[in-house]
């Protein structure tokens, strides 16, 4: 079995890891500093043209910044190397991190649906707003998208789940700048009820953002397995490695955005340690030339001809 420890990460790993660590922080710093310039200025703006929507907009908007600041977080303590209590590392803290920003966005796809319906019952609760309103709404929705589009190409780029969720949930943020935006309109023309009608649909859309993120990141830190893809990937560079007869009992799970793989390698029974050593040292590191796997434990059996697997 090899035992080598973690901290000896190849320079792929080390990498990667870096450039993740980078790119979350600046993309997340980015955001912050968007989003509080913009939830003062839909506060100011909405107070002047005498529009709740646009200050609750605001008051919104603040909201991204407690999921940028669960991230920054996040980012920090994931990128500590591994120590005696965390041996495989911090990485499963982006895990969590998703988590709680999936329960951020349940929780405002399910106060957008509320309010769309309270709206929708008491079509008088919706206030009819100055002209600069809607300018200000289009800016923030244009800004708040421009905001989802980078974060969402840092985040593929660097296949970072935690910063896709935090991306998703600026764009959370854009949609309800373009339910206000359609609000405003909607009062400008007198059809007042296009205001609840859109927060309905976008909260609903929100809602199912949030589960999709919640659910995931609950996967993730029950340990599920990697996707077929990703296996089938494995299988492919253990059924190329000639040292081995065959394999069994492969098994991965995700930590962060890594994965761990554990897995029985069949080879010759008279072959001595060391050799059987060597081999699967050769199979560790054929595998983690893949920059997703973070480790590889590896097992030795016998190989049985009579026994198909």
């Amino acid at each position: 079995m090899d035992k080598n420890n973690l901290s000896n990460t190849t320079s792929n790993e080390l990498s990667l890891q870096e450039e993740k660590f980078h790119a979350a922080k600046k993309s997340t710093l980015i955001s912050v500093i968007v989003n509080l310039l913009l939830s003062i200025w839909q506060i100011i703006i909405g107070v002047i043209s005498h529009s709740q929507g646009l200050i609750a907009d605001g008051i919104h908007t603040l909201s991204d910044l407690i999921a940028d600041f669960v991230v920054l977080i996040a980012n920090k303590k994931s990128h500590k190397k591994p120590d005696e209590d965390h041996p495989y590392g911090h990485f499963r803290y982006e895990n969590g991190a998703s988590l709680i920003l999936g329960i951020i966005l349940l929780i405002v796809g399910v106060g957008m649906v509320w309010s769309a319906i309270q709206k929708m019952l008491n079509p008088e609760l919706i206030q009819e707003v100055h002209f600069i309103a809607l300018v200000a709404a289009l800016i923030a929705l244009a800004a708040k998208e421009g905001l989802f589009r980078y974060m969402l190409r840092v985040a593929n780029r660097v296949n970072s789940s935690m910063l896709v969720a935090n991306a998703w949930h600026a764009r959370s943020d854009a949609a309800s700048s373009l339910v206000v935006a359609i609000g405003i309109i909607g009062s400008l023309c007198g059809f007042k009820i296009f205001d609840p009608i859109a927060a309905l649909i976008v909260g609903t859309f929100v809602f199912r953002m949030g589960y999709k993120f919640t659910n995931q990141s609950m996967q993730d830190l029950m340990d599920k397995g990697a996707d077929e893809e990703t296996l089938q990937e494995i299988r492919n560079v253990l059924e190329n490695i000639e040292d081995i007869k065959g394999f069994h009992d492969l098994k991965t799970r995700k930590s962060g955005d890594f994965y761990l793989v554990d897995v029985h390698l069949e080879v010759d029974g008279d072959m001595s340690i060391m050799m059987g050593h060597d081999i699967a040292v050769n199979v560790r590191d054929k595998l983690m030339e893949n920059p997703q796997i973070l480790n590889v434990m590896t097992h030795l059996d016998p190989y049985d001809e009579e026994c198909t697997h």
